[in-house]
């Protein structure tokens, strides 16, 4: 159950999270590991599965992935001291640590799903504190602010808290995960907010926006601050290969696997028409499934919808190119096929489809609250 790995092992696959003094403030790339050459790293059998098909797993260096997260947030936080003295407290914390450990026991050991775990949790938490810099350099006010509720060094804080604890819930199920989440999560804040926060008002009305955040990651129900969709979107970023700390079967190649596995690198940077840009490398047009899936949905459905653009391309060296690159506008993908055609898809947002059928049956208007 421990996401860590010793110290002193190589990085296997070439992972790595970098942040530059650039534009560029987030990179989380994986190098290499197609499905043909995963297999052939093996020196041994490969394993088999229940099935009898072959298993391999894609490994990442998780250790040095936490060092490097929790160095790229130490240098974000660095100019906000309550929001600093939070993360600390949350990284050495024993519940929060065993609650990262036991969502990650649940989500990839019963349910075969991807990390929800440590790493998780440090990765997305460096990508939402590259976000949120992106937004107050350009001048965005995020709810703690336009409320009057705090200043930047509250929002640094919500936003890291509610990031990095977003998942917990798992432990429990993954069925109401946000909301046993939320539960969880009490204990945590409150023990690492009393300290830093000694008007109990004040307190109460920035830990409201942290348990939004965590209750409306996944969309169920969409976001409406700022900061929580900073958390929805930091989440829909992890997707590189890199995050299949798991199994994949091989016997049984489908969209899922392939997608799984075609997502090389993600960077999130300034933008020159939104203050965020977020660029997607593929190795596979396959990957366009991670993309329009997990990640397009989180900045369509959040407050976040007008501040990121969002690009996905694939390598030259990928697969036969049908494709070139893919940009959201809107609510749809814009495609740029290797031809010179250009063609405009709906995103497919099923969570959305699902919530519009049911209004639709019971006869309530869209745009009712």
């Amino acid at each position: 159950m421990d996401d860590s790995t010793p110290p002193g092992s190589p990085p296997p696959e070439g992972a790595v999270l970098q942040r530059r003094a650039t534009d560029q403030k987030f990179k989380l790339s994986v190098q290499g590991g197609t499905v043909q050459d995963v297999e052939g790293r093996h020196s041994e059998p490969l394993n088999r599965g229940d099935n009898g098909r072959r298993v391999v797993e894609f490994t990442t260096p998780r250790a040095k992935l936490i060092d490097e997260a929790n160095a790229a947030i130490r240098d974000d936080l660095a100019g906000y001291p309550r929001a600093l003295a939070a993360y600390d407290a949350l990284r050495g914390d024993p519940e929060a640590l065993a609650c990262w450990d036991m969502a990650n026991y649940v989500t990839m050991r019963k349910l075969g799903y991807n990390d929800h775990g440590r790493v998780h949790a440090f990765i997305t938490g460096a990508a939402s504190m590259a976000i949120t810099q992106l937004l107050l350099d350009a001048g965005v006010k995020p709810d703690i602010i336009e409320s009057g509720v705090g200043d930047p060094d509250d929002v640094y804080l919500t936003v890291i808290l509610g990031t990095m604890l977003h998942d917990i819930g798992n432990q429990i199920h993954r069925v109401g995960h946000e909301a046993h989440g939320v539960a969880l999560a009490l204990p945590v804040l409150d023990r690492i907010m009393g300290p830093l926060y000694s008007d109990p008002f004040k307190r109460t009305k920035v830990r409201s926006f942290i348990l939004g955040a965590i209750n409306c990651h996944d969309l169920n129900p969409p976001p409406l601050t700022l900061e929580a969709g900073i958390t929805a979107v930091a989440d829909g970023t992890d997707i590189t290969k890199g995050r299949g700390r798991k199994a994949f079967s091989l016997g049984s190649v489908d969209i899922h696997s392939i997608s799984a596995l075609a997502v090389d690198e993600v960077v999130i940077e300034k933008g020159s028409r939104m203050p965020v840009l977020i660029n997607v490398t593929m190795n596979n047009s396959g990957g366009i499934f991670q993309v329009e899936e997990i990640l397009a949905p989180k900045v369509i459905r959040t407050p976040m919808r007008r501040f990121v653009e969002l690009r996905a391309s694939t390598r030259p060296q990928g697969d036969e190119q049908i494709l070139s690159r893919v940009r959201l506008d809107g609510d749809h993908f814009v495609m740029d096929l290797e031809g010179g055609e250009q063609v405009e898809v709906e995103v497919k947002d099923t969570q959305k489809r699902a919530q519009d059928a049911i209004v639709a049956q019971l006869g309530v208007p869209s745009d009712s609250r």
